[in-house]
């Protein structure tokens, strides 16, 4: 059976979504860096660039901001600023409209760029979606390809699997602590599933259609609540499923998500860049079908029919199963009189913390699996290359990504066991709390067993 090759279609759209993130970013604060930046702006960025009699690379070193060559070439802060703004505005639309520029040395020149304004943008670019993109631009310099001078289509590497998976790593991160944030804040409108009754007129920007989101009656609101909840906390687990069609189902979960916020709210490029780490999910028979072009026939027996009843038995229960703890946790239940659905929130914090700590360490067990399966099929994509030297010089690639892969995934790992640890010592320190809550269960006409859904 020969190799699966690498989503290069997949890997396509996720560059040109990063580049146009990035072209939305710089051209938005080169228009606005005048007021935000200036010298009567509202923090002007040379008091974040004094001189203190340090060295060029000192200098460098402790604030790693390209702005320190201004002077060097005759520009003052805020000529850098705009001349930084400018380039990133250039080559992202470069690489947005030709496909050879989506070059690894690019977007590791887009990252610096975005960085050195990072650096001195202060409280403006300390939103979750500027760390969001210079997290996701460092990841496209490992799966962009590697051939700007060569000015040809882009050809896979044998490795491309398992960087392009760190994105998907990525993704999961991100929609995981945005679901899990939203209860562990205790927030009551987010416990009382009544959060998206207020969200639409009090959020900074809304669109006119936010004004007819918040019309809709309570019951939706709070059904909306929960499949958010679902969508956000249950479903990412389904990015490292063995079963395709599992991942695609993720997929379009994940982007009808980020539309529905697009066209009610306004937060910059943060949605476009969260559809991005989304293709991370889909594979080049799915985008074909987009194309109509088809899957394509590999005329062999595989997979056996036996496997293929086994995968839509397991497809089937997935669905089924995210279906009734859904319902079980979240009280979903009709109400033929009043013809609504209603919904309430069946499970206490520290029930949730509890089954929080239970899924955190097999969760990145799951995805530590996912990552080595990845690995494998690069390393046998390696061994099936044509020639001795071909293998050799795809091994030694593999060899290299790999382990920065690996690298990066246990450095990601650092808030996870933050996490542990945090809820081990709310554990040990909400026993009377506990015990309190169990009385009242009590009191109340005996204890209900609750317990939180383990996806």
């Amino acid at each position: 059976m020969a190799p699966a090759e690498p989503p290069r279609s997949a890997r396509q759209l996720f560059l040109l979504g990063l580049a146009a993130a990035y072209l939305a970013a710089f051209a938005a604060l080169y228009v606005q860096s005048p007021g935000l930046y200036g010298k009567d702006g509202i923090l002007p960025a040379r008091k974040m660039l004094r001189v203190t009699g340090k060295g060029f690379w000192e200098q460098l070193w402790d604030s790693p901001t390209l702005l320190w060559l201004g002077p060097r070439l005759g520009l003052d802060t805020e000529q850098g600023l705009e001349a930084v703004c400018l380039l990133g505005v250039l080559l992202s639309f470069g690489a947005l409209i030709l496909e050879p520029l989506r070059d690894s040395l690019l977007f590791l020149v887009l990252w610096a760029l975005y960085l050195s304004l990072y650096q001195v943008g202060q409280v403006f670019l300390y939103f979750q979606w500027d760390s969001l993109l210079l997290e996701t631009g460092f990841l496209a310099v490992l799966v962009a390809p590697l051939h700007l001078l060569k000015w040809r289509s882009t050809a896979w590497r044998a490795h491309d699997g398992v960087t392009f998976w760190l994105a998907r790593w990525l993704l999961f991160r991100l929609m995981f602590a945005s679901g899990v944030v939203k209860l562990t804040s205790r927030c009551p409108t987010w416990w009382g599933l009544t959060a998206l009754t207020y969200h639409y007129e009090t959020q900074c920007i809304p669109t006119p259609l936010a004004w007819f989101a918040h019309q809709f009656p309570v019951w939706f609101q709070k059904f909306s609540v929960v499949a958010t909840y679902v969508i956000e906390i249950a479903v990412p687990a389904l990015f490292f499923a063995p079963v395709r069609r599992l991942r695609l189902f993720a997929f379009y979960c994940q982007v009808i998500l980020q539309v529905l916020i697009i066209l009610t709210g306004n937060y910059n490029f943060f949605n476009l860049l969260t559809v991005t780490l989304c293709f991370s999910l889909l594979d080049d028979d799915h985008i074909g079908l987009w194309l109509g072009r088809g899957r394509k026939k590999t005329g062999s027996t595989w997979p056996p029919r036996s496997l293929i009843v086994l995968t839509v038995l397991a497809e089937l229960g997935t669905y089924g199963l995210l279906f009734y703890w859904t319902a079980c946790h979240f009280g979903l239940k009709i109400n033929w009189e009043k013809r609504l659905l209603e919904s309430k929130t069946a499970f206490t914090y520290h029930e949730f913390m509890q089954w929080l700590k239970m899924v955190t360490l097999p969760l990145v067990g799951l995805a530590l699996i996912s990552l080595l399966w990845e690995i494998l099929q690069a390393a046998y994509r390696c061994a099936c290359a044509r020639g001795f030297l071909w293998k050799l010089w795809g091994t030694l690639q593999w060899a290299v990504f790999t382990t920065a892969a690996l690298g990066m995934f246990t450095v990601s790992l650092v808030s996870a066991f933050r996490v542990q640890r945090r809820l081990q010592a709310l554990k040990q320190g909400a026993q009377p709390l506990l015990a309190r809550e169990r009385e009242e269960e009590a009191a109340g006409g005996g204890r209900r067993r609750r317990q939180i859904c383990c996806f």
